[in-house]
């Protein structure tokens, strides 16, 4: 991941693309976000998250003006790594979790959303606590204009906030997120290896 990550900031123009795909995914965990809310009955953590994903990915897109102001404009897939699997990485993991909590817990309807939510956004918070640290350490190792402190702040806190959420719906919500990580896991490390080969290989 180091050597990816080293290889990426190097380039401007692949570094552009991985800040907008980035941006991309921040933007569509918002969306999921906010589909997953009950009609009337919205934690106001829900609300908080959906903002703050999308303030991420706001910024992560203002970010790119550092490198280049007229580079990755639109979430077109030329303006993205990896375009087929970063669009089918959340859905994925979406489909996986929803699937599990269905055999598992017998759910339906805005339970099982409200259930996924909470499962799929902890997952993601587990991969972003891991993945925007590495991410920063390249950046401060080659003083780069791009910072993510902002980003990684906000992350730690929404896991924390995920853990207290999966403690109230239910008590054994650990042993139910192994599967549910490991999904992830596989979905991550595919999307990596398509990036690896799209960057050194291209």
């Amino acid at each position: 991941m180091y050597s990816i990550l080293r290889h990426l900031v190097n380039n401007n123009e692949l570094h552009a693309k991985w800040l907008n795909t980035l941006s991309f995914m921040e933007n569509a965990g918002a969306r999921k976000i906010s589909l997953c809310e009950h009609p009337t009955n919205v934690d106001i953590i829900q609300l908080k998250h959906a903002a703050e994903e999308h303030r991420h990915a706001y910024y992560l897109k203002k970010q790119i003006g550092k490198i280049n102001s007229h580079s990755c404009l639109t979430y077109n897939n030329n303006e993205l790594l990896a375009a087929n699997a970063t669009r089918y990485y959340l859905h994925a993991l979406d489909i996986q979790t929803c699937r599990y909590l269905k055999e598992n817990f017998q759910l339906k309807g805005s339970a099982l959303k409200y259930a996924a939510y909470l499962f799929v956004t902890y997952a993601i918070e587990v991969r972003a606590d891991e993945l925007y640290p590495r991410y920063q350490e390249v950046l401060t190792e080659q003083n780069h204009k791009v910072m993510v402190k902002s980003i990684i702040v906000e992350e730690e806190g929404h896991l924390e906030e995920m853990i207290q959420q999966l403690n109230t719906f239910h008590t054994d919500w650990e042993r139910h997120s192994i599967p549910i990580l490991a999904s992830e896991q596989k979905l991550f490390d595919d999307w990596i290896t398509v990036i690896e080969k799209e960057i050194f290989h291209a």
